[in-house]
């Protein structure tokens, strides 16, 4: 105690003791329910003064107990979350080197000083997903929504697990769980559209795809999104056709067609749906019209293969000749005209058309076979094996495969949809040699 206390102190007891000299009166102090008594009223004051003071020293003590208390835990929860710290970029370490046992030892230790710890139970989620151990996985994950339900991270992670482990209603549960918490996540609606294509669930997906183009903004986005609309509505159709639902799927074709008049797959599920319900000729109608406007050769073959089986080739050589005449420089259509005309036996005709295009420069291994064949007919072998020579040069199939005009996917057969790159409307005849590697590199940088 300093000296300017202690004689602030003497003076107040100084003060004290003159009011007493000066003040002997009293007071009647009576306890509730109890006994009145006669006390000074000096000492009456000084009394309360004491109480004041005692009370206030007993505030001012819990308010410090309590400042020591807090501080006390505030630096051991500083001590624990830089433990906490350490322990989990130790495991993540751990997790990128591929030391799942460390990781989990790590993760494990911090769980024990932590128990809701929202990412650590993640990162222990995720390795065992990894090791395909779905319970302990799930174990994890549940841990972790409990503790945070609204994570969107743990959500996600739950609904990877179950799709991993192919329970896909699972899986859109907690896609819907998202969105519920944000309705325009594309993450999620795209996620939700992939199960839902494995599903094979169309309706919805034409339904679900509107709701992502309503969420793009850049117009590269919405564009690509609208192509998906189509395609969808197009895969709607053709599953309804499949499941001998015709009028759904000519509803949908017709849409598709609106949409984008020259649409293929929709042409040609269209012209189907037509022929089931004996309307040969619409069909043909359908087919031709297409093929003015798009120059598709998919539908040029199907329109041979129609109108062919309906009797009717003549009408069929006036259509290819009127393609020549409207683009003379298309080396396709003049061997499709070509290969008519060996199919219906018109040998020199045949000769005519193709052995022109051998005079232009044109060389497909089906142009060599067919001009082989040709030769065999006319009897001249020699010339017949010097095409098949050229075909056997040339190292390509004798037949006319299918070609994915956007990633340079070839096969055999003719689809809707390329099952590499997944785009609708690309498939077209491998005539130009649109299949080979530097073709469809170039084709996908695209």
């Amino acid at each position: 105690m300093g000296k300017l206390s202690i004689f602030l102190l003497v003076l107040f007891f100084a003060a004290l003791s003159l009011f007493a000299v000066y003040n002997h009166e009293t007071i009647t102090f009576t306890v509730p329910l109890g006994e009145s008594y006669e006390v000074p009223k000096f000492a009456f004051m000084l009394f309360s003064i004491a109480i004041g003071i005692l009370i206030s020293l007993i505030f001012f003590a819990i308010r410090d107990t309590k400042k020591y208390v807090d501080n006390w835990q505030y630096q051991k929860k500083q001590k624990q979350d830089a433990k906490v710290q350490g322990l989990y970029s130790k495991a993540v370490n751990a997790i990128l080197a591929h030391k799942e046992d460390s990781a989990k030892d790590a993760l494990e230790a911090i769980l024990a000083e932590e128990h809701d710890h929202v990412d650590a139970l993640l990162r222990l989620g995720d390795i065992y997903a990894g090791e395909e151990d779905f319970q302990k996985a799930n174990t994890s994950y549940q841990k972790a929504r409990m503790a945070n339900p609204e994570n969107l991270e743990t959500l996600f992670a739950l609904e990877r697990l179950f799709e991993k482990s192919g329970r896909w209603s699972d899986a859109l549960k907690y896609i819907d769980d998202i969105l519920d918490i944000d309705d325009a996540n594309l993450t999620a609606l795209y996620r939700k559209r992939d199960i839902l294509e494995k599903q094979g669930r169309w309706d919805d997906l034409v339904y679900l795809q509107k709701s992502i183009l309503k969420h793009q903004h850049a117009e590269r986005d919405r564009k690509r999104e609208q192509e998906g609309l189509i395609g969808y509505k197009y895969e709607y159709g053709r599953h309804s056709l499949e499941n001998n639902q015709p009028e759904k799927a000519k509803k949908a074709f017709k849409t598709v067609l609106r949409l984008e008049k020259d649409f293929v797959p929709a042409t040609l599920g269209l012209a189907e749906v037509m022929l089931r319900e004996g309307e040969s000729e619409e069909a043909v109608n359908l087919l031709e019209k297409a093929y003015e406007s798009s120059s598709s050769k998919i539908v040029l073959a199907r329109l041979e293969d129609l109108l062919i089986s309906l009797g009717e080739p003549g009408r069929l050589i006036s259509i290819y000749k009127a393609g020549i005449s409207r683009n003379p420089n298309d080396p396709v259509t003049r061997f499709f005209l070509g290969k008519l005309y060996y199919r219906l036996e018109m040998i020199d005709d045949a000769f005519e058309t193709l052995s022109g295009m051998e005079a232009m420069g044109i060389s497909y291994p089906e142009l060599h076979q067919l001009l082989g064949n040709i030769y065999m007919r006319r009897y001249q072998p020699d010339k017949a094996a010097a095409e098949y020579r050229k075909v056997i040069d040339l190292k390509k199939s004798l037949r006319l495969p299918y070609c994915c005009a956007h990633c340079g996917y070839s096969s055999d057969e003719w689809s809707g949809r390329c099952s590499r790159c997944k785009q609708w409307d690309t498939y077209q005849f491998n005539l130009d040699g649109i299949c080979t590697p530097a073709q469809a590199g170039l084709a996908l940088s695209k």
